[in-house]
């Protein structure tokens, strides 16, 4: 949920390029290493420094949030749990 909420509130997004994460975030994120510090150094620099990926980044967020609604996840969630 934090991905997505940094996206809905306009926040550019770094994010692990492991578990679910990269497919929540899709291509509306940087994805990082969570082991590899000079990923993430690199990221931050780009998000401070680089209006245009930080623009771009911001406007991919909200177009992917448009993607995820609670009445989905409610009725996907309720579906796992039927078939378990």
């Amino acid at each position: 949920m934090p991905v997505l909420e940094a996206m809905a509130a306009g926040i550019p997004v770094i994010t692990s390029n492991r578990s679910a994460l990269p497919e929540i975030a899709g291509n509306a994120a940087i994805l990082v290493s969570p082991d590899r510090d000079e990923e993430l150094a690199e990221a931050l620099r780009t998000i401070a420094s680089d209006d245009d990926t930080r623009d771009r980044l911001i406007a991919l967020g909200r177009a992917r949030v448009s993607g995820f609604n609670w009445t989905r996840a409610v009725s996907e969630t309720l579906a796992v749990y039927g078939r378990v």
